[in-house]
């Protein structure tokens, strides 16, 4: 599945194909383009559930094309949705180039079009180079997986290939993308830690200048 909304209970209709989805108006367009992932995170959906056979975000046939991805937006009105949101199952900027193309080609038919990126925030380990200047004039909201409020419960939770170093990137990550992103938000998921560590997650965006959002744990 590479183009779907989200509606329901996760894992069951959660997931819809947007070519199943109906009316698009008011609603976010998720953008599933990889597999690949630094981290393998405890609490991941890949990682807690199986998905069912027509409802997963797996993709089988390997990764898709920017032409492809563009052939299947181009089906749609676009001018009618929330926002598009790169996310899925494996880290969207593993593919920087390949998503900021895609932004690309959506914005020279729809400019005003608001675009998030869901992200574990490690980019810049992947690539080894700074990508967030990639971002300016492309991205409205740039979400990081924060997770942990210290490197060593980040590592252990995430399990990140990059080791201990990747919560101390992740937070230079944030702050370098706060020049070329209007809106940094870092996340926590409720219940995967008490509430004394979420303030001091709340403590740490804080100090970067960026705003925490606690999501939902899905069951």
């Amino acid at each position: 599945m590479i183009l779907y909304t989200v509606t329901g209970k996760v894992g069951q209709e959660g997931y819809l194909d947007i070519a199943k989805s109906g009316d698009l108006t008011g609603k976010n367009i998720y953008v599933n383009m990889t597999n690949r992932c630094p981290c393998s995170c405890v609490f991941c959906l890949r990682q807690t559930k199986k998905m069912i056979e027509d409802n997963t975000l797996w993709l089988k046939e390997g990764e898709p094309s920017v032409e492809e991805v563009l052939a299947l937006f181009s089906q749609y009105d676009l001018s009618v949705i929330g926002e598009v949101v790169f996310c899925g199952f494996g880290e969207p900027l593993e593919r920087v180039e390949d998503v900021c193309a895609v932004i690309d080609g959506l914005k020279r038919d729809y400019p005003d079009m608001r675009v998030r990126i869901n992200t574990v925030g490690l980019a810049n380990l992947i690539h080894g180079r700074d990508v967030t200047p990639e971002l300016a004039g492309r991205v409205d909201t740039l979400s990081i997986s924060l997770n942990a409020p210290n490197a060593e419960e980040f590592l252990a939770l995430t399990r990140s290939r990059f080791g201990i170093g990747s919560y101390d990137a992740l937070k230079e990550f944030a702050v370098l993308a706060k020049r070329h992103v209007p809106n940094v938000v870092l996340t926590v998921v409720e219940k995967v830690m008490p509430e004394e560590k979420i303030e001091i997650c709340r403590g740490i965006c804080d100090k970067l200048g960026v705003t925490l959002r606690v999501r939902p744990f899905e069951e």
